[in-house]
């Protein structure tokens, strides 16, 4: 896969990547505080869930994604749906984690992101290959005709590692929202599983943002972008004179695709530096380092510490929807992680406090 210059030229791509770094700025150098954390932040994973399995046909909303993630809620009938909300979640609090350790991209790291989204354990099932062992045509929704036809399942294993190593070998040449637009469309080129194959692509979109500096503080989704331009998400997709890998796909001019997504992340950028600004001029202590290391029930448990000294189980049962049992035991064990500390250790009147090196962050 080659790369065309071309793209640092073009006026329109150009100007959405100074619009991109004009954000970039601003949003490093704001205050990351408890408020811009509870209303931003978190909003911004779940959006990122929400929208990305949207995309593929989940019928949850916002509001029901929230609750299955933050409060273990069911809803009948949404046995499916609930699993692709739980796997694209763990696979995005994944690709945090993986970014921020400074983990390079492997297959293997892509084939385990692939996993969680499919809610599979493991980077493989037993007996089952790591790609796809068959041809996986991409139908249109109505008349059942071919959209797209990947290229054959003995090709995808060399495709893959192309992919892999030109990301790796372009990472410190080309500005980073074009890697990541580049690696998005030919993931989605490759089609390497049966399914899963668009959320793991906008997985790996992220962790190459993530990876290259463009995190900016885990704030913004491209997926919610997507979902609300997917007719545009599609053509700009749709490139090459056939529907067929082997006949103008793979040599295809994606100008249209890169316009599209640097415009995205732009206006997704720019939408939340507006929000974060106000978020931010509430509170301007930065707590960044110190709120990385809580777990998003932490985080959420925030907004209880701040309202009251000492809380008890019950409390934060009601918070999350659970019953006693499992109360008692996310507070056992968030005791032991040093993140809440026992004020009466008596099992009738038991309570907590927030954790000492945890104080800052509820401080008025």
């Amino acid at each position: 896969m080659k790369f065309d210059p071309y793209y640092l030229i073009n006026p329109k791509i150009a100007q959405c990547l100074m619009r991109i770094e004009a954000v970039k700025a601003k949003i490093l150098q704001a205050p990351l505080t408890v408020r811009v954390l509870t209303s931003l932040r978190e909003t911004a994973r779940l959006a990122s869930t929400h929208y990305s399995t949207k995309i593929e046909g989940n019928q949850l909303d916002f509001s029901q994604v929230e609750k299955v993630i933050l409060q273990e809620k069911t809803f009948k009938g949404k046995v499916r749906d609930e699993a692709e909300i739980k796997g694209y979640y763990a696979a995005l609090t994944r690709v945090e984690e993986l970014a921020y350790s400074g983990k390079s991209l492997t297959e293997e790291l892509v084939q385990q992101l692939h996993a969680l989204v499919m809610g599979e354990k493991g980077t493989k099932k037993r007996g089952r290959v790591l790609y796809r062992d068959g041809q996986n045509a991409i139908y249109e929704g109505h008349t059942r005709r071919i959209v797209y036809l990947p290229p054959e399942a003995g090709d995808v294993s060399l495709l893959m590692a192309g992919l892999i190593q030109w990301i790796c070998a372009n990472k410190v040449l080309l500005p980073c929202p074009l890697l990541a637009a580049i690696a998005h469309y030919q993931y989605v080129t490759i089609h390497p599983y049966y399914d899963g194959n668009g959320r793991t692509a906008r997985l790996l979109t992220t962790f190459v943002l993530y990876q290259g500096g463009y995190d900016l503080k885990g704030l913004y989704s491209l997926e919610e972008y997507y979902a609300q331009n997917l007719d545009a998400y599609y053509v700009a997709l749709n490139r090459g004179p056939s529907h067929n890998y082997y006949f103008g796909r793979a040599e295809a001019d994606i100008t249209p695709w890169i316009e599209y997504f640097v415009e995205g992340m732009a206006v997704a950028c720019e939408n939340i530096l507006k929000r974060m600004v106000v978020e931010a001029s509430l509170g301007k202590e930065d707590h960044e380092i110190l709120l990385r290391k809580l777990d998003p029930k932490q985080r959420r448990a925030l907004e209880l510490f701040r309202d009251f000294e000492t809380v008890t189980a019950h409390q934060i049962g009601e918070l999350f929807g659970f019953k006693p049992r499992t109360s008692a035991q996310l507070c056992k064990d968030w005791v032991e992680v040093g993140f809440i500390e026992v004020v009466n250790a008596s099992n009738r009147n038991r309570c907590y406090k927030i954790g000492e090196a945890f104080e800052p962050l509820i401080a008025k």
